[in-house]
């Protein structure tokens, strides 16, 4: 072959490279989609827009195809190199979401900067089954949250549940507000937590866990003479002679 094809056949394959590139790099969003989807593990995505490294889904359903709202995205296009660097916003009536994700050389999830809100009565009216059927705002803040499997290695969050409440099939019985924070350590987990305010009850407690076991103490007072919300406690833990309930479980491996 001379050389002007030898430069024909160069100047070919760049051009072709650089279509290549430029089609990756431009990538509508919904092109993708049939790559996503299979990742998504039930996820799915309607009306989406934008690029693939900026972009948003105007409806997110859940396995069951219930909707959870909308979501925007920023992915780094670092991932056509192996580097997953992604900020999710997540917005919808029953669940903000916001935070950024990175994957790790080890194949660990990185969280950064997390805000979430979750309306639990929302989610239960969306038919999403809750256990015990509670009823309140949950709120997260976490600084750092490294997860092995979904598991946290490391971790530093906040919350609080404001307007407790849990349904039997007794009624509704009111619970406050609580707040609370968590800690991970190599795998092992601590959280301490106690109610708010002067509200129906008074409680403290705290959470150890670890992938081997777990264990949960509490101390629990109904306050203002309410009688569902002792009878609710009852059940729980032992009381003692001035009415308060003591709580302490255990489960898993280690607890044996």
């Amino acid at each position: 072959m001379c050389v002007g094809s030898w430069r024909k056949t160069g100047l070919g394959l760049g051009v072709l490279l650089l279509a290549a590139v430029a089609l990756v790099w431009f990538l509508p969003a919904r092109w993708a989609l049939p790559w996503i989807t299979p990742r998504l593990q039930g996820i799915t995505l309607r009306q989406v827009h934008g690029l693939l490294w900026n972009g948003g889904a105007d409806q997110v359903g859940d396995k069951a195809g219930h909707d959870l709202g909308r979501v925007q995205w920023q992915l780094s296009r670092r991932a056509l190199l192996g580097r997953l660097v992604m900020h999710l916003d997540v917005q919808g009536p029953a669940l903000d979401l916001a935070g950024t994700l990175r994957r790790t050389t080890d194949h660990r999830d990185e969280w950064r900067d997390v805000r979430a809100r979750i309306d639990l009565a929302a989610l239960a009216s969306r038919g999403l089954a809750l256990p015990g059927a509670p009823g309140g705002e949950l709120s997260l803040t976490a600084e750092r949250a490294l997860l092995q499997n979904g598991w946290p290695l490391a971790l530093e969050a906040t919350g609080r549940w404001r307007g407790a409440t849990v349904r039997d099939a007794r009624g509704q019985v009111a619970l406050g507000d609580w707040s609370w924070q968590a800690q991970a350590r190599d795998g092992v987990m601590t959280a301490q937590f106690g109610t708010d305010g002067d509200g129906p009850l008074h409680g403290t407690g705290q959470l150890q866990a670890s992938l081997l076991g777990w264990r949960v103490q509490a101390t629990l007072d109904a306050r203002h003479g309410d009688e569902a919300l002792r009878q609710w406690l009852g059940q729980w833990g032992t009381v003692d002679g001035d009415g308060v309930v003591h709580i302490e479980r255990r489960g898993g491996l280690a607890a044996r």
